[in-house]
C-alpha cells in the first residue's frame, strides 16, 4: 500500500512492499529536476536534504537521459553519465539514482533476495516496448534474479480517466499484452487507456507475484503531482529514487 511521508516538511510519497528498500515517490513539494531556472535554488535544497535522507554524496545521485526508448543500463560507481536510458539496474550500496516522471509510469523493481533493484520510465511508448519485463530479464540475465523474489511498485501515472489515445496507440498497447478484459475504455467514441494497469498486466504475465499499484492519477491530483497533459507540456517532473541497504 502507498502511504504519504514527509521530508523535512516536503511530501514524498513510499510504498510498503518495498519496505526493506531505501526508496520514495517525489511529488511538487520535493521536486529534484526541472528545467524551470526560478526553482533552481529550492531543487538544490531538495537534492541535498534527499542525499543526507538517503546516507549518500551528491556526486552519487544519479539521473540518466531518458528519451522515451527501451534502453535499460547497470548503474556502476564513479559513472554519473547515462545516455538514452530509461530504466536502470542498482547493485551497489553506494550510489542512488532516480528518474523522472510528469504522466507517465514509474516503476521501482526489488529482487528481495539478491538485494538489487532498478527503476523504470514507462510512457506509453516503453509500455509498447515492454520495458519493465526487459528489465527484469536483464535482472535474471545479469544476476540470477527470479520473478517470484520481485516485488514492484508501480507509482503516480495519468489515468483512464484522463489518458486519451488515438486508434494507432490503442493498437499498440493493445498488442502488448494478452488479456481478455483489456485496461481500455471507450468515451464519446474517444479511447482512454490504463498505463499502470497494462504494465501491471506485463509484470504478472513475466511472474512478479507481488505488485503494488498506486492510486493516484498526476491529472486528476495535479496539486501533489506534476502532468505533462494538464499543465500544457510543463518541464517540472518528479522522480522515483531508490538505494540499496
Amino acid at each position: 500500500m502507498f502511504y504519504i511521508e514527509e521530508i523535512n516538511n516536503k511530501k514524498i510519497l513510499k510504498s510498503d512492499y518495498l519496505k526493506n528498500l531505501k526508496h520514495c515517490f517525489t511529488t511538487r513539494e520535493s521536486v529534484i529536476r526541472s528545467a524551470d531556472a526560478t526553482l533552481k535554488s529550492q531543487i538544490e535544497q531538495n537534492k541535498s536534504e534527499f542525499c543526507e535522507y538517503f546516507g549518500i554524496s551528491t556526486d552519487n545521485l544519479i539521473c540518466p537521459t531518458q528519451t522515451h526508448g527501451c534502453n535499460i543500463e547497470i548503474a556502476k560507481i564513479g559513472q554519473r553519465d547515462y545516455q538514452n536510458t530509461d530504466a536502470i539496474i542498482l547493485t551497489n550500496k553506494v550510489q542512488a539514482v532516480f528518474l523522472n516522471f510528469a504522466d507517465c509510469t514509474p516503476i521501482i523493481l526489488y529482487d528481495t533476495k539478491e538485494n538489487i533493484c532498478a527503476v523504470v520510465h514507462a510512457g506509453w511508448r516503453g509500455t509498447v516496448e515492454k520495458i519493465a519485463q526487459k528489465t527484469i530479464e536483464k535482472m535474471i540475465k545479469e544476476f540470477n534474479s527470479s520473478p517470484s523474489n520481485i516485488v514492484a511498485a508501480i507509482g503516480p501515472t495519468i489515468d483512464e480517466c484522463c489518458f486519451e489515445i488515438g486508434e494507432d496507440v490503442y493498437k499498440m498497447l493493445k498488442s502488448s499484452i494478452n488479456e481478455q478484459e483489456t485496461p481500455f475504455k471507450i468515451k464519446n467514441e474517444k479511447i482512454f487507456a490504463n498505463l499502470k494497469k497494462i504494465n501491471y498486466i506485463q509484470l504478472l504475465d513475466i511472474g512478479v507475484e507481488k505488485i503494488d499499484l498506486c492510486n493516484y492519477c498526476t491529472s486528476c491530483s495535479n496539486e501533489l503531482f506534476f502532468s505533462y497533459r494538464k499543465e500544457n507540456g510543463t518541464t517540472n517532473r518528479h522522480s522515483a529514487i531508490v538505494k540499496l541497504v
